[in-house]
């Protein structure tokens, strides 16, 4: 890590270090820019680190569709895995509530999911170009991931499958017997399967973003670990106080995911962020019974996946404030289901938390500040910043190079919300 920085200049300062972070910085660098990366902590280790490690081709359908209204008797009981929610919360958020509810109208969702699969798309090309870059290559699983129901759900799968084909995401649609020939270690519990044959997987999604990081740091990029106090517009660029120091800067990508209202509040920005809370825990493989992809259990609402440490039990969404104390119930109640389906063992470390950032529509910000030039905002990235991070980076280095971004930026811009 660098000394003291009071007065130091560069091109870009990118505020945060995970996988959006780091991927702004290394698109930036790439582009010939000077660039430091700021982080209290080392890259990869909140919300980048605690996920399921998917590289999603089919993730164009937000959480909030049509069906969500289905669902939503079910959740009202504040019982279901899929979600809990805070009443205090709800109602000291009821805008965010009203607006989120409101993108779930049927003629909201096929230009949010085109967005999506256009940054999906890029971002899915960049991470397999990246991950062989970092020397991390063999972190990747090229088999698909699997969506299952446990009931006779072939009209769910259908539908779903029939959506991804209007975008050209292929997909199997799979029976009991073909999902045992998949999986052969795992009881015979699905009768339906959706495989996303397209779509790949890590091993440690903590473990890539720090191989991105020490890439970006190999190309001459600078990281600098230190709490962020503030942004300050400076002549024309921006001051940047550290908790030990200064950094000046003619642009500043704030990227800190859940954090990123706190830093932007004082300049007159109130972001319409929510914190879809999400628990995993990992557990001791059997190696002679291993899982070779990701499960999506549609019914039990928890993803298990295989990771370097162990089977990965990821729940649902947990609607809060995002450092409310933390609760187990939904962790606890799917732990009992994953293992009726793989065998594993006892757990290996603490159970994990971190808060997912969620915009009224489930898309990102990904552009400039609207009242301030030489800002730039990429957050928001909901349940896929993971797979969505390299894309969202390399779209600001292209804008802030007055270069056209990989893909189509216009429903991603701030201005919508600020």
């Amino acid at each position: 890590m660098a000394d003291n920085v009071t007065g130091k200049q560069t091109d870009v300062v990118v505020l945060g270090a995970g996988i959006v972070g780091v991927s702004a910085a290394y698109a930036a660098r790439q582009r010939g820019l000077s660039v430091i990366l700021v982080d209290r902590r080392e890259p990869g280790s909140e919300t980048s680190y605690g996920n399921a490690g998917i590289l999603s081709s089919g993730s164009i359908l937000p959480l909030n569709k049509p069906s969500l209204f289905g669902a939503l008797p079910g959740y009202l009981t504040n019982k279901h895995a899929a979600l809990r929610w805070n009443p205090a919360w709800a109602i000291a958020n009821i805008d965010w509530v009203v607006r989120f509810l409101a993108n779930a109208r049927p003629s909201r969702v096929r230009p949010r999911a085109a967005a999506l699969h256009g940054l999906l798309g890029a971002s899915l090309k960049l991470h397999r170009e990246w991950i062989v870059k970092a020397d991390a290559g063999h972190r990747i699983r090229e088999t698909g991931w699997l969506k299952a129901w446990r009931s006779d759900a072939v009209g769910a799968a259908k539908e779903e499958q029939a959506w991804l084909a209007e975008f050209g995401i292929e997909s199997r649609l799979l029976d009991r017997q073909d999902i045992s020939a998949l999986e052969p270690n795992i009881l015979p519990v699905y009768k339906v399967g959706l495989l996303h044959t397209q779509t790949a997987s890590v091993d440690s999604p903590g473990a890539v973003v720090k191989a991105y990081a020490k890439m970006f740091v190999g190309t001459g990029g600078e990281l600098r670990q230190s709490d962020i106090k503030a942004i300050t517009p400076d002549g024309d660029g921006w001051r940047v106080t550290l908790a030990d120091g200064a950094v000046s800067a003619r642009h500043v990508v704030v990227a800190l995911g859940p954090w990123s209202p706190d830093i932007l509040r004082p300049l007159g920005y109130r972001v319409p962020m929510a914190f879809e809370r999400g628990y995993h825990r990992e557990f001791k493989p059997n190696p002679a019974r291993s899982l070779l992809r990701p499960i999506h259990d549609a019914e039990g609402s928890f993803l298990m996946t295989p990771m370097e440490q162990g089977i990965r039990v990821t729940s649902g969404v947990e609607l809060t404030d995002r450092d409310a104390p933390s609760s187990f119930a939904q962790l606890d109640s799917v732990v009992p289901l994953a293992r009726g389906v793989v065998e594993f063992g006892d757990a290996v470390g603490e159970p994990w938390r971190g808060a997912r950032p969620t915009l009224p529509d489930s898309l990102p910000m990904i552009g400039p500040a609207p009242r301030h030039s030489g800002l730039w905002l990429a957050f928001g990235n909901q349940h896929i910043g993971f797979t969505t991070g390299p894309a969202t980076g390399a779209a600001i280095a292209a804008m802030i190079a007055g270069a056209e971004p990989p893909f189509d930026v216009a429903a991603f811009a701030p201005s919508r919300y600020l």
